[in-house]
């Protein structure tokens, strides 16, 4: 009996955080809260999924579907979150604005005082739109400079990266000193926060840091650019956005990978588009002792005159390698017009040469093994010479 008096006690006693009292208990919290949230939620979810059902199946064009979706999507979530803050002042009643003032006042008191500037939750909560003010007028700076003015300087990839980079970030950096003392933040005690902020900077920030000055480096030297092909830590791909502290790749299998910029700086970067994008392909093939090697060297090469991806102006290259153990090595050298086509030409070059070898009956040797097994009649003893009437060896 004690026990469902105490559950009693529990769900009916109005909900207390600290010294505050609120007007509701965890009964109404429940039914006049979180079951409505939760039954519009899934109302939402029912009526996104037939919506986008409906206008999927007009004759719209794709971009118009996929807009006015957007649009309608964005009308039904501005309805959800007026509905939860209609629950929300439901379940607080007449008392909404005490509680409220109470809240606005616990976000007001000051976190850490420097000089003249406070930092309150307020403060950190109104950077957030500052810092995404910032971000977005950098981007619109940069294509702004992309397309309006370098377009038509006539200047190369590299420059114009480096230039739009810097335009990006001095713009950003403009927009976060204006905004941060728009919101009360004074500029010139900042220096107080960031001997602070050097102490966690000496302990868990190191990576941080070496990946923003990594970034700065990169951006200045230049040793990858976007839209450059690269090879790093055996990720390969297409360098997608080079940030501040990271690099986006998109690679070969459509994956993304995030990649810190310390990584690039400080390791061998193969970029197969540093000065262009055209590389050398290598095919390498063995072929039996029996074969005519000038007839193989003059199948390789007219393989690589062929190739459709090869570079117009450039002589493929033919070369006996080496005498290996199950054949001879040759290999197939040749210029191809883009990095970007690196593995369809390779690709078209092997099952060339697996054609054309198989019609001129050019053999392709595979591994083999000869083993020698000795013969004794029985009850000799092998270490003693050869066995009378015997063979010295048998070859299998």
């Amino acid at each position: 009996m004690s026990f469902w008096k105490t559950i009693t006690n529990l769900i009916t006693r109005p909900i207390s955080l600290g010294k505050i009292d609120f007007p509701f208990n965890l009964l109404n919290f429940i039914f006049l809260f979180l079951l409505p949230v939760l039954v519009i939620l899934i109302a939402y979810k029912l009526i996104n999924l037939g919506i986008k059902k409906l206008i999927m199946r007009g004759h719209l064009k794709e971009t118009l579907k996929n807009r006015l979706y957007r649009w309608i999507r964005l009308a039904i979530r501005l309805v959800v979150v007026t509905g939860i803050i209609l629950l929300f002042g439901k379940l607080f009643g007449a008392e909404m604005g005490v509680y409220l003032n109470m809240f606005l006042s616990v976000l007001n008191v000051p976190i850490i005082e420097a000089g003249s500037t406070k930092i309150t939750f307020v403060t950190i909560i109104m950077t957030i739109p500052v810092f995404y003010l910032a971000s977005w007028i950098g981007k619109l700076t940069k294509s702004f400079v992309d397309q309006s003015v370098l377009g038509n300087l006539g200047i190369d990839e590299s420059k114009k990266f480096s230039i739009s980079a810097m335009t990006r970030y001095g713009m950003m950096i403009v927009v976060l000193l204006v905004g941060l003392s728009i919101i009360g933040i004074d500029l010139s005690s900042l220096a107080v926060l960031f001997g602070v902020l050097g102490i966690g900077l000496g302990f868990g920030l190191q990576n941080t840091v070496a990946n923003f000055f990594a970034g700065v480096n990169i951006i200045f030297t230049q040793p990858v650019k976007e839209g450059d092909r690269i090879l790093v830590n055996d990720v390969e791909g297409t360098v997608v956005q080079i940030k501040l502290l990271s690099t986006v790749i998109g690679t070969l299998t459509h994956e993304i990978i995030i990649l810190p910029n310390s990584k690039i700086i400080d390791n061998a970067v193969h970029n197969y588009s540093y000065n262009d994008r055209q590389i050398i392909i290598h095919n390498p093939i063995q072929v039996s002792y029996s074969s005519d090697l000038e007839k193989v060297l003059e199948v390789l090469l007219g393989i690589g005159k062929d190739n459709p991806y090869r570079l117009q102006y450039e002589t493929p290259i033919a070369r006996i390698v080496s005498f290996d153990d199950s054949g001879i090595t040759l290999k197939l050298l040749l210029w191809i017009r883009d990095v970007s086509d690196k593995y369809d030409a390779l690709h078209w070059n092997n099952l060339e040469i697996w054609r054309r070898f198989k019609a001129e009956g050019i053999s392709i040797p595979f591994p083999q093994l000869d083993i020698a097994v000795k013969n004794y009649p029985s009850g000799e003893n092998p270490g003693h010479g050869t066995p009378p009437g015997g063979t010295d060896e048998d070859s299998i």
